[in-house]
């Protein structure tokens, strides 16, 4: 009989897995897309780039605000109902975005969209924290698939846009959304009384000076990291339609994206086996710095030199999310990790409005040169906040091999 409950309860955490693997790429390609369809949105309005893509401004916004309620709501009631919310919701809204008559009904749908899209972080990532075995390679995975909804947005909205039309851009996800959506009540159990079972203590603790050290330090990491991420996954469809020359179609520019999107992809798995090996803390300070350079690179570069730079810049924003996720949890209790990477994308997310509103503002004053140069300057306050976390987190594990060292 325990032989046989262990093997439902196996196959119900991998269940879960699988479900939260395909959120996170369902929940980076909706909020993603739409930087593609505005391409298409120019021709049809008649307006510029900078006009409409500020339409996803409280898009973004809601992103990064309702990720806090959302945290809290999910430890205090039930991460699993708060997961079915984010596909159903997102679903709803991406049909309301599609069938929209105007740019305001659009903007209003894309802010509903980004309110439903802000569950998925906080409580998805809390959830796959508390059923991975192998911690490492699950965040590595689940990054992967991030990364492939983000890579997938450019390709395959520039293509539906460019044979079915602007508004199949947001009503084909949409029927995805609603679709797992129903298949998650169906077939993941419900976790309501899940809270109280949930550990109190960390699996590092911390003393109270440190613990708020690393906390201001992870504050202006969130900061960075949310600029630098929605800077460059948000502009790069524009940045490759037009650099690459008006000869170059919708869907080649859109497929390049694409391209480079993946490179993330192979250093999230990379990052997985790494991890394993390099004390996280010490491999995050790593990949900051070579963020940092890869962005530098790319305000410099141009032509195959600019995709290469991109590539390198990608993979290292990219490879950070799970060194990220894995640093906090480590020094956080389950019981309280939803509320913790809350605030987390809270400020990651918030900041993507202003990443919005930036692009358009620098690209109207010098165009991608000055937004990639003003990223890479913030990049560099990542580096050196992850340099500071570095070496706090390495006189905390010493100290705690110092200890554990007497017993073996």
């Amino acid at each position: 009989m325990t032989s046989l409950t262990n093997t439902r309860s196996d196959e119900q955490r991998r269940l879960s897995i699988g479900f939260l693997n395909f959120g996170h790429a369902l929940d980076h390609y909706v909020i993603l897309n739409f930087p593609t369809v505005v391409i298409s949105l120019q021709l049809v309005y008649g307006q510029s780039y900078g006009e409409l893509i500020a339409l996803g401004t409280p898009a973004f916004v809601a992103f990064g605000v309702f990720s806090l309620p959302a945290g809290w709501l999910a430890d205090r009631w039930s991460r699993r109902n708060m997961m079915a919310a984010f596909y159903l919701g997102c679903g709803v809204s991406l049909i309301a975005a599609g069938l929209a008559p105007d740019l305001m009904t659009l903007a209003i749908a894309l802010f509903a969209l980004g309110v439903f899209a802000a569950i998925y972080h906080p409580v998805g990532t809390a959830v796959l924290m508390e059923q991975a075995v192998t911690r490492g390679r699950t965040f590595a995975f689940n990054g992967v698939c991030g990364n492939l909804g983000v890579a997938l947005a450019a390709g395959m909205t520039a293509t539906l846009v460019q044979i079915l039309g602007w508004r199949a851009a947001f009503l084909a996800p949409a029927a995805v959304c609603l679709v797992t959506g129903l298949a998650y009540l169906r077939l993941v159990p419900d976790d309501v009384r899940g809270g109280a079972a949930r550990t109190q203590a960390a699996d590092v603790p911390l003393m109270a000076w440190m613990a708020a050290a690393i906390f201001g330090l992870f504050i202006v990491i969130a900061v960075s990291a949310g600029l630098v991420f929605h800077i460059v996954t948000v502009a790069l469809p524009k940045i490759m339609d037009e650099r690459l020359g008006a000869e170059v179609p919708l869907i080649l520019a859109g497929s390049l994206a694409s391209v480079v999107f993946l490179c993330g992809t192979l250093a999230q798995l990379a990052v997985g086996r790494l991890i394993e090996r390099v004390p996280a803390h010490l491999l995050f300070a790593a990949v900051a710095a070579l963020q940092f350079l890869g962005l530098l690179w790319a305000a410099q570069a141009s032509g195959a030199m600019l995709l290469v730079a991109l590539a390198v810049a990608m993979a290292a924003i990219y490879g950070q999310v799970t060194i990220n996720d894995l640093v906090i949890a480590r020094y956080t209790a389950d019981a309280w990790r939803g509320r913790v990477f809350a605030v987390r994308y809270f400020l990651t997310f918030l900041v993507s409005g202003v990443a919005v509103s930036a692009i358009a503002l620098l690209h109207g004053r010098g165009g991608f040169d000055l937004v990639l140069g003003m990223t890479s300057l913030i990049a560099l306050g990542f580096v050196v906040a992850t340099a500071a976390i570095a070496a706090l987190v390495n006189n905390v594990e010493k100290g705690r091999a110092r200890v554990v060292a007497p017993a073996e």
